[in-house]
């Protein structure tokens, strides 16, 4: 138990740490504001106020916006290097996205900048924010928050036209989108610095002009600096890094073009350095801190370090609860291991191994695809309470396909091959009373709870969840749980089912040739990998990816997949606890499911 002590004190350590990486060792102040918007709506934000900054000495203010199914955590580290060179910055959730509201528009970025709209709104004019530079307001979001960002240049830019006034709106940073919003009519709106950063090989780059990420010829981005800069067409290739127009009159533009994929370019030194230089340059602040020297990693890391050892501290709840009087009845003798399949048998398992992982690979993209039909309002960005989320509406669908094959195929396994070759149904560990079941249940919901009410301990002290880019476990929304018991029937089917493969179908006296960890990976997400396989091998080849339509879902599994492999351990580590398949998936069913509905897009009714 010496050990768990030791596991809970990293994790207040790392936690204290990452705050004080958070806030420039206490020389920015940071915490969430909620800010009410048009049409009953809201708006949540981590805001990050240097000390520096005040009525005397005001400073630039920078919102920065997230993009599609990503929360304002997730783009911390550019709030946390701006702040460190005294520029204000506030990270918001978008719409529909963390514990801001839904809106009422279908198009929530371009007509709202998924609530940064108002915010610009707000902070130019009220007197109450003495410390910001209401000149000096920028933008910047990547992916749909980069559509969010031009969309907002254009907005406020139209308006100052019509008054003959400047933009509310300094300077903006489009990253990761080249889609929308660059078309002439809406450019000539425009009345602020651009800079524009595209990933060279970002996924999406089909959707582009010339159907690809190599910006030195695009025509949207000579469009933008043509109109920018007022010069004729003169310029045919684009000079990365160079500012075309004049940062006097804010009609300045610069390209970025890094050798990055989409999902991971707001992660990259590179293209970070290049985003903190512009709003250096745009608003002439001088003698600060180069880009390249970033230290908002080390709040990566640490957070990293903070999910690690939340997962590992769910093991000695688990023990501990387990020897409370009430909960013993569930510990069981662990069932005898299965004899090693050989002849018929091996082949049978190699077949039905490489069958479940094709089907897995190959149902998640025509699912994502059925989601539209079977969840019309969602799908239609509609607020609802019918499987109100879109992108994990495809993921559920896919549990519950798999899930279902996975629990058929265990039982024709077993009737027809199992229990003629030596498999009893005792070693399967599927006996249990529903007093016992009661008892699982009630066992799984407080382990479950436990894991959350830590979680929001450490945020309440350090304001620090746990995460690592792409993967978090967070603090979420009431209404997360109000749907939870609509997904995690669905969800548990797969978990279950996994549960039993790991443990009633993969548990072998010798070896069969791959080592368990291995077959236990395979297993739960092979099919998964094999997409992210098949989407990157083929774009490596052909210079465009495999699935082009559904490539949004295929970068959904970036968060996905880090959950599935640690899932083997978890139904291991329970299955020899209580000798029965039950309490791992129940409980991890519980906890993996809330973190992917409070990291998912929603559309829940005001």
């Amino acid at each position: 138990m010496k050990k768990y002590i030791v596991i809970l004190f990293i994790l207040f350590a790392a936690s204290y740490l990452a705050s004080k990486v958070q806030s420039s060792w206490g020389k920015v102040q940071v915490y969430s504001i909620k800010i009410p918007t048009q049409n009953g709506q809201w708006v949540v934000a981590d805001l990050f106020k240097p000390y520096s900054a005040n009525a005397d000495n005001p400073a630039p203010v920078v919102i920065i916006i997230p993009g599609f199914q990503r929360s304002k955590e997730t783009l911390s580290n550019i709030a946390i290097e701006l702040s460190r060179r005294g520029i204000v910055s506030i990270s918001i959730d978008p719409y529909a996205q963390g514990n801001s509201s839904s809106s009422f528009s279908k198009r929530a970025a371009t007509k709202e900048g998924y609530g940064m709209f108002a915010l610009v709104n707000y902070l130019h004019d009220t007197p109450n924010l003495n410390y910001i530079d209401k000149t000096k307001i920028g933008v910047t979001g990547h992916s749909a928050g980069g559509l969010a960002a031009i969309r907002g240049a254009q907005y406020f830019g139209k308006i100052a036209k019509k008054n003959n006034t400047k933009s509310k709106i300094h300077s903006v940073f489009v990253s990761g989108m080249l889609r929308m919003g660059f078309k002439e009519k809406d450019l000539k709106k425009i009345k602020s610095n651009v800079g524009v950063s595209y990933a060279l090989y970002d996924e999406g780059a089909w959707q582009n002009e010339l159907k690809h990420g190599d910006l030195k010829h695009a025509p949207e981005i000579l469009r933008l600096i043509r109109i920018q800069s007022d010069v004729k067409n003169n310029i045919k290739t684009v000079e990365m890094g160079k500012y075309y127009g004049s940062l006097i009159n804010n009609s300045a533009t610069i390209i970025f073009n890094e050798k990055l994929l989409h999902p991971f370019q707001p992660y990259a030194n590179e293209a970070i350095a290049n985003q903190l230089n512009y709003f250096l340059d745009v608003f002439q602040i001088e003698n600060s801190i180069p880009g390249d020297i970033q230290i908002w990693f080390w709040k990566e890391l640490l957070s990293l370090i903070c999910l690690v050892c939340g997962l590992m501290l769910i093991i000695p709840v688990a023990r501990i609860l387990l020897g409370i009087q009430y909960f013993q009845e569930l510990k069981n003798p662990i069932p005898q291991v299965l004899p090693t399949p050989k002849g018929g048998g091996l082949f049978l398992f190699w077949s039905v191994l490489v069958i479940s992982i094709a089907i897995a690979c190959f149902s998640f993209i025509p699912l994502s695809e059925a989601t539209k039909s079977l969840f019309i309002d969602a799908a239609n960005r509609k607020q609802t309470w019918f499987f109100p989320q879109r992108m994990n509406n495809t993921i559920m669908l896919w549990a519950a396909l798999n899930g279902t094959l996975g629990l058929i195929i265990f039982y024709l396994s077993y009737q027809f091959f199992g229990k003629k070759n030596g498999v009893l149904k005792n070693m399967l560990g599927i006996s249990i009373s529903f007093l016992q079941i009661v008892k699982t249940i009630l066992l799984a919901l407080t382990i479950a709870l436990s894991y959350y009410i830590l979680l929001y301990v450490i945020y309440y002290l350090f304001h620090i969840d746990y995460r690592f880019i792409f993967i978090s476990a967070k603090v979420f929304r009431l209404e997360t749980l109000y749907i939870l018991p609509m997904y995690l029937p669905f969800f548990f089917l797969f978990f279950f089912s996994n549960s039993l493969r790991i443990n009633g179908s993969i548990r072998f006296i010798g070896n069969i040739g791959l080592p368990i960890p291995l077959l236990h990976i395979l297993t739960t997400s092979g099919g998964l990998i094999a997409i992210l396989l098949i989407q990157y091998i083929y774009m490596w080849f052909s210079g465009t990816v495999f699935w082009m339509v559904g490539w949004l879902y295929v970068n959904l599994l970036f968060a996905v997949v880090p959950i599935l492999l640690v899932l083997p351990f978890f139904q291991s580590y329970f299955f020899r606890l209580t000798g029965r398949v039950y309490l791992g998936p129940l409980t991890m069913s519980i906890i993996f499911v809330i973190m992917l509905l409070s990291n998912s897009v929603y559309y829940y009714p005001l």
